[in-house]
């Protein structure tokens, strides 16, 4: 898919890799670019620098995310591309309370069902549209010192997974995001730390390997080109890979990261 003349709806925009990919869908000459945050202050402020359109949305809230399709098809007819990109993390483990991971449940997933669930019927029924999930190489391997960040990520790659396998054949594209450490916010403070051991990507640079994946319109986007090698490992020997990550855990055990 070519993004120019598109529309575009990119959650998370107000920062990081969702800013990031709004301001380059305009570069490429995108129609319209609609950016979604919570941070409402922020999403206005990016709006007007780059020259978007901002629906303060609260992707954890169904009918707010619901709100945020019917707007945008009402005011520029359908959505081409449907990228949702927000995310948060959660240090710990078991321990971690339950409002904290019913929390990151709710945006690191859930707000991928709830967008699909209501952008999914007008793109089926004209047999073309295009959804971008942002997960993380911590969904097809994990991440030391956070498993609801680990658990929630796989559990997006698995939901762009079967959005693929079930409407692939009637015009649905579908592209899951998994980089390694990228420069947001969420990444502050841990430039040393597990997830950027093969270096802090800048979201700009990014944005490279997204442009490339929906022109080719490949599944995988991977950033870190080193992912790849990390999955093949741990899919052809998971003891040994297991073994690996516990020297991780064992080196980087206390990060705390995010």
């Amino acid at each position: 898919m070519d993004i120019k003349d598109k529309v575009v709806v990119v959650t998370g925009g107000a920062s990081g890799i969702g800013r990031a990919m709004a301001t380059r869908f305009i570069k490429d000459g995108a129609k319209q670019v609609v950016i979604a945050d919570l941070n409402e202050e922020g999403l206005n402020s990016v709006a007007e620098e780059i020259g978007a359109r901002a629906i303060t949305t609260d992707v954890s809230d169904e009918s707010a995310v619901a709100r945020l399709i019917k707007t945008t098809e009402d005011d520029y007819g359908q959505i081409d591309l449907l990228c949702n990109n927000a995310g948060i993390g959660l240090p710990g483990g078991p321990e971690a309370d339950n409002a904290g991971w019913d929390k990151i449940w709710q945006i690191n997933l859930m707000a991928h069902v709830y967008a699909a669930r209501a952008a999914l019927p007008h793109m089926l029924s004209r047999g073309d549209g295009y959804i971008l999930n942002t997960a993380s190489a911590a969904g097809l391997l994990s991440q030391v010192g956070s498993a609801p960040y680990a658990v929630t990520k796989h559990a997006a790659v698995g939901f762009a997974e079967w959005l693929a396998i079930s409407y692939g054949d009637r015009g649905l594209k579908v592209s899951v995001l998994c980089p390694q450490a990228v420069r947001t916010a969420m990444t502050a403070g841990h430039e040393d730390g597990v997830a950027a051991q093969d270096g802090m990507m800048e979201p700009e640079v990014l944005c490279d390997s997204v442009i490339e994946a929906i022109n080719a319109e490949h599944f995988l986007i991977l950033p870190h080109p080193e992912v790849l090698g990390y999955m093949q490992k741990k899919t052809s020997d998971y003891d040994r890979w297991i073994k690996g990550m516990k020297r991780l855990h064992a080196r980087f055990g206390n990060d705390n990261w995010p």
